[in-house]
């Protein structure tokens, strides 16, 4: 990343992305610098709260990241995932796993002190996902606000979310749902550079998948290391690194390592042996004779697409004082 700040095409695609973000958003009502007069310290302060917690607990960012896309993907990017309560979302089997809503309630209690009843919820999560990314050394940029708050959540919505044993059809339809592309489903995915997953979500692949054997499309020198962080019938709630080698830093290394059989999650190793999203995934890795694409600057672009599903503005929504609970 290091040399791309001063490539000159870096900042032209920098330029291209913001003009799309600002057509994307005027529609919707939201804009870079909406909390400008209201809450001019609003960004601030989130990114504040985000890098206190990630200093304590860099498995944060990744939490967040997905965070806020099960929120968008379910009843819009409306913070509906952050309320309490019996069949809400956060209860939901997709959602279980997911960490990290008290670094929202921490930038809440900081902005309601500074700003009281200002800055949404959704905006925090959107602002703290894309923080996430930053803090792991991946690309910043701007995010369009004035999102506000929803007052529906139930966990039977979250069936739209795409599961781990997904196909590259289905997938595409429920991102296509949303108006994201296939360039948008594997930039999307590409977050999964960073953080983990539980061993009970692709286990199956590693023991008797085809033919008493494991997955096929797991490189046969990696099974072994599979095996021995994920024996059969063993903890299935110990985690394990989704970008083997870099699960720490957003970079293009998973891609990488998709490309040598080495993905975890059986949904995205298919990015990698379906030819329609595999092109997309030879041209983040720059591979020759495709047409490069910049990971860091094309995921930015897809996010700010992703943000913008089914935003609330105006009286459409409220501003919750408390994020887990509608007021």
């Amino acid at each position: 990343m290091k040399g791309a700040y001063t490539n000159p095409r870096f900042f032209l695609a920098m330029t291209v992305m913001l003009a799309m973000a600002a057509a994307l958003v005027q529609a919707q009502g939201t804009r870079v610098g909406f909390y400008a007069r209201t809450c001019p310290r609003a960004e601030s302060i989130i990114r504040s709260a985000v890098q206190s917690h990630f200093r304590s607990n860099p498995n944060i960012a990744p939490s967040l990241l997905r965070m806020h896309f099960h929120d968008c993907f379910v009843q819009g990017c409306d913070a509906s995932i952050l309320i309490d309560g019996p069949n809400t979302e956060k209860t939901a089997p997709p959602n279980r796993l997911l960490r990290g809503y008290e670094v929202i309630d921490d930038a809440k209690t900081q902005l309601e002190a500074a700003c009281p009843g200002v800055v949404s919820c959704a905006d925090i999560l959107t602002l703290a996902a894309r923080d996430s990314v930053f803090l792991t050394r991946g690309i910043n940029w701007a995010v369009p606000t004035g999102r506000r708050d929803g007052r529906v959540s139930l966990a039977s919505d979250t069936t739209i979310l795409p599961g781990f044993r997904e196909s590259i059809d289905s997938q595409k339809q429920k991102f296509a749902a949303f108006g994201l592309n296939t360039q948008d489903l594997v930039a999307l995915v590409g977050g999964h550079t960073i953080g983990t997953s539980a061993c009970q979500l692709f286990s199956y692949r590693l023991y008797n998948f085809t033919n008493g054997g494991p997955d096929p499309t797991i490189s046969p020198a990696f099974v072994p290391q599979l095996q021995a962080l994920c024996p059969q019938n063993g903890d299935g709630s110990r985690r394990i690194d989704l970008d083997t080698g870099s699960a720490n830093r957003f970079d293009t290394s998973f891609f990488a390592n998709l490309r040598n059989g080495r993905g975890i999650l059986e949904s995205d190793q298919k990015l990698w042996t379906d030819p329609s999203t595999r092109t997309f995934v030879q041209r983040f890795l720059g591979e020759k004779g495709s047409r490069p694409l910049n990971f860091n600057v094309e995921f930015a672009r897809s996010m700010v697409k992703m943000s913008n599903i089914g935003v609330k503005t105006g009286t459409n929504g409220e501003i919750r004082r408390i994020c887990s609970a509608i007021n």
